[in-house]
């Protein structure tokens, strides 16, 4: 049985977590916690979800469970991340790592982690978005630069970064197969007298607004014609599920860094 541990445990994705793992014997919750300070330390896992028997605790911060637990799971804010990282590799636990909006600086923090302990890191958990990664590279090398490439995502109001962690990898995956540099095509919106579209740019969108949980569509559009791959969230369940699908994968590995790709066998 997987000790784990849940990070953000009162946020909307922790939340789903817990309660998905609550009812797998494949897991035994031995830790939620929150930041310090938050509303809700010191209550039951039972109360704030509403699942009988849960009598775990909200505590405050990594440091108060980081002994009790096989896997962190960390779905939180770019700031906790790097911190929760490190109390995971002095304590040798494993971690799934799915916040959004990471710096350079924390993957590489992430990276350096993983020659010690055994880490599934990825903008996205579901298995639906990970394939559309691998189609996307597939699509976008076998259409000519021809076919301009267009990312769009959707999310609800409450999301704090921009482009979501899919669209950028939806766009590092359509470069992969173009065989460019994202840093030189890539596009982040536009606005005011940009002139003709330049061939070879990879255009990426963000809108905001009510509670979209996330839509993603890649267009490749070419004079005649446009093909479109898309995927849409109706729920955080799928994230869930494969959130915790990863922790099983990881649970079982010292060190490493690895991706939904060797979680699925993509």
């Amino acid at each position: 049985m997987i000790k784990l541990l849940v990070a953000g445990a009162c946020g909307k994705m922790g939340a789903q977590i817990l309660s998905l793992a609550a009812k797998d014997s494949a897991f035994k919750i031995t830790g939620a916690f929150e930041s310090k300070g938050h509303a809700r330390v010191g209550k039951p896992l039972s109360e704030i979800l509403g699942i009988e028997g849960l009598n775990t605790a909200v505590t405050a911060g990594i440091e108060s469970v980081v002994k009790a637990g096989d896997v962190v799971i960390d779905f939180t804010h770019r700031d906790a991340t790097p911190e929760h990282v490190r109390a995971c590799q002095a304590a040798g636990l494993a971690m799934v790592i799915g916040t959004t909006g990471l710096s350079e600086e924390t993957l590489q923090t992430i990276k350096q982690a993983s020659q010690k302990i055994a880490i599934v890191q990825s903008p996205n958990m579901s298995a639906g978005v990970n394939l559309l990664f691998k189609l996307t590279e597939l699509v976008a090398a076998k259409l000519s630069d021809e076919y301009d490439i267009e990312i769009v995502e959707a999310h609800h109001r409450h999301k704090k970064d921009a482009p979501s962690g899919t669209a950028l990898e939806l766009a590092r995956s359509a470069a992969r197969g173009r065989k460019v540099d994202l840093s030189q095509k890539g596009v982040y919106g536009r606005e005011g007298l940009t002139g003709e579209r330049p061939r070879g740019e990879i255009g990426v969108h963000a809108v905001r607004g009510g509670d979209v949980v996330g839509d993603h569509t890649v267009s490749f559009m070419a004079e005649g014609e446009r093909v479109e791959l898309t995927h849409k969230a109706s729920s955080r369940e799928a994230f869930a599920k494969g959130a915790l699908l990863a922790a099983k994968f990881v649970a079982g590995k010292k060190t490493g860094l690895y991706t939904m790709h060797d979680v699925l066998g993509l």
